[in-house]
């Protein structure tokens, strides 16, 4: 059980670092509500972001209510999953360009970039997975979403793109989350020519799970929470942690690591729970505690 409490102890620690840290004052938080709307039911936590006037521009003002969203009440053993969708005909046209203006400095630049960076490593260490609803263009900082979030589900319509080369501006932080998710050729020649590609490629290369008609969109992400809503939230954070963990490691070492991990497991009620369950022909009864 060391393994699994220090897991825990580890996760908790850092998200309450990353709560305090992105706590806002009630002013900006009000300003901030209309950029992105949240609502919860049945464990599923759906984000929109909400400024289509603006293509969702991952302003400063929309990373921080994004943040804010993802981490409001995250421990909670009722939330399950999280979707993120977007209001509009453009997921996310990522940076808003007027953020990143010679006059604003490199101060400002560099703490665009980190909020961002930021937000991007909390979608992969929360211990609820994170569905992107992907309908529209998703460019730039948008296509470094997509590729971060741990399931994406396009609709047919949907087009990404990595076009910061065009403006002078290479996309040097999507393209850590995007080479990480398709294969370098194509993260190169996205990055290289600024040219869009479709959902079809894009499925076909690994940056989304599953392609659906836009009619579907809404029904097949929340078919994929709802039947990540039917088991252990406890055991599906085990697994989150450890699938990123082992990606960074030698192979050999990711079997240690991994190995331990499921040893680890069995060792905590809902792994000794399903077990049972399954030798006695009945559905699980989940308890949802990472602790033996």
């Amino acid at each position: 059980m060391a393994v699994v409490n220090r897991l825990y102890r580890t996760m908790n620690a850092h998200l309450s670092a990353l709560c305090q840290a992105r706590h806002l004052s009630t002013s900006n938080r009000l300003a901030n509500a209309r950029l992105t709307r949240c609502e919860e039911s049945q464990g599923i936590r759906r984000i929109v972001l909400n400024n289509p006037k603006k293509r969702n521009a991952l302003s400063l003002a929309m990373i921080d209510s994004l943040h804010t969203d993802l981490l409001q009440d995250i421990n909670n053993v009722n939330l399950r999953v999280i979707i993120i969708s977007a209001q509009g005909h453009v997921f996310s046209s990522g940076h808003d360009l007027k953020e990143l203006a010679p006059e604003a400095g490199t101060e400002h630049h560099q703490k665009v970039f980190e909020k961002c960076s930021d937000l991007m490593l909390t979608i992969q260490q929360l211990p609820v997975p994170v569905i992107a609803q992907v309908s529209g263009l998703a460019t730039a900082a948008g296509c470094q979403l997509v590729a971060t979030c741990d399931i994406a589900v396009a609709s047919e319509n949907a087009t990404f793109a990595t076009p910061g080369v065009s403006v002078g501006l290479f996309c040097s932080t999507p393209a850590v989350a995007l080479v990480r998710a398709v294969p370098s050729k194509l993260a190169l020649e996205m990055l290289f020519t600024g040219g869009a590609i479709g959902a079809e490629r894009a499925l076909a290369h690994g940056l989304v799970s599953k392609v659906v008609a836009e009619t579907e969109l809404e029904a097949e992400c929340t078919r994929i929470a709802r039947q990540i809503c039917e088991v252990s939230r406890s055991v599906v954070a085990l697994g989150k942690d450890g699938f990123y963990r082992q990606r960074h490691m030698r192979t050999a070492d990711a079997y240690k690591h991994m190995s331990r991990l499921m040893v680890e497991n069995l060792r905590t009620e809902d792994g000794q729970e399903g077990i049972r369950s399954f030798l006695e022909k009945r559905k699980p009864e989940w308890t949802h505690n990472p602790k033996k």
